[in-house]
């Protein structure tokens, strides 16, 4: 059950958008044209798959990776979006895709044994070409993430005692199991949540993060040299139960990180759902005023050295303190959330809900 649930406009300007009252004067308060303060706009999908993997090209063109074998794309704003699902791939669950453009991208679908595969396109989804395929029973991959357009991870639930990293150099076209001799040993009941593509991060061309739940302390593991080595430290999150952990990461350098979580059930409390770490996940504090419930995504805005987007099926949050303090924007349901360079953000979940952020 766990792992089902499994441009123009600077940074701190686009915060100052987010957070104005709506009766407020000004652009800040009404956006550019003086309309509606920010919010989310919703794109129609034509398809109910839950999207937990989601990739922000830009303002115009985003990925789209769900349940059902499902993978959408649109090179319009979501006006319109084009089904580039895997062909014979409807009995897979995709939890993550990493796209480069519109037309390069990589997707990761879950599960036990070979349930767990990468599927990558070079033709914007026309034709795709499976480049991993788990044949080992006690794997089950959860995240990847792409540190440039050759270098990239994927992480299992632990293996014998550790958990396993996939590593590959040439953009996901082919993929190697890392040696395990620099992982530390998993605790019991260790593992990752696939829910929003976010339980491992990169950034940088060699930092890369790892997030866990399940065990009697929720932890985040950190490598400097692409997931050959690693040290793991522990969070405040919400720990001791299945249900409990590190959903999802962000840093906006090798430095500044948000760990964001808690308790996945609905009818369970979250009063801790996210921290913060300045010295690259060696040190993580809780929040001080966190969400207030639990929160599977987490971005930064770009551009912004303070603020970042939390997203949960209870809600939208933002922070303008680099995570310490936290304010809910929006009560839509919403698994996972990414923003792209030219500051357009998208957020999708349940029931094909898809959203770009209008300001």
């Amino acid at each position: 059950m766990r792992r089902v649930v499994t441009a123009g406009v600077c940074g701190a300007a686009f915060a100052a958008v987010l957070t104005a009252p709506a009766q407020a004067d000004g652009p800040a308060a009404h956006g550019p044209a003086g309309g509606k303060p920010a919010h989310w706009e919703p794109r129609a999908t034509g398809t109910d798959a839950r999207f937990r993997g989601l990739s922000a090209v830009s303002r115009n063109t985003a990925w789209l990776a769900g349940s059902k074998g499902t993978v959408l794309r649109t090179a319009d704003g979501g006006a319109h979006w084009r089904n580039v699902s895997p062909p014979g791939a409807a009995g897979l669950e995709f939890r993550d895709v990493e796209a480069f453009d519109g037309r390069r991208a990589v997707v990761l679908a879950i599960g036990e044994g070979e349930a767990s595969r990468i599927l990558r396109t070079e033709d914007g989804g026309a034709t795709w070409t499976e480049s991993f395929r788990n044949t080992d029973a006690k794997a089950f991959y959860d995240c990847m993430t792409f540190l440039d357009r050759r270098h990239g991870l994927a992480m299992s639930d632990p293996v014998d005692g550790k958990f396993r990293i996939l590593s590959t150099g040439d953009g996901g076209r082919s993929w190697k199991v890392l040696p395990s001799a620099g992982m530390p040993a998993a605790l019991e009941g260790e593992a990752g949540f696939a829910a929003g593509g976010q339980c491992l991060v990169g950034s940088g061309p060699r930092d890369v993060w790892l997030a866990t739940g399940g065990a009697a302390r929720a932890r985040v593991l950190h490598s400097a040299d692409r997931g050959r080595t690693w040290t793991a430290t522990d969070s405040p999150l919400p720990a001791g139960d299945p249900a409990r952990g590190v959903f999802a990461l962000a840093f906006r350098d090798r430095t500044h990180g948000i760990a964001v979580g808690g308790d996945y059930r609905a009818d369970q409390a979250s009063p801790k759902a996210a921290a913060v770490s300045g010295d690259g996940g060696r040190t993580w504090t809780a929040a001080t005023t966190p969400p207030p419930a639990y929160r599977s995504g987490v971005t930064w805005l770009p551009r912004s050295r303070t603020s970042a987007l939390a997203v949960g099926p209870t809600g939208t949050d933002l922070t303008t303190d680099g995570g310490r303090t936290w304010r809910t924007l929006d009560t839509g349901s919403y698994d996972t959330v990414d923003c792209a360079p030219d500051l357009a953000c998208w957020a999708s979940g349940e029931k094909g809900r898809v959203a770009r952020l209008e300001r």
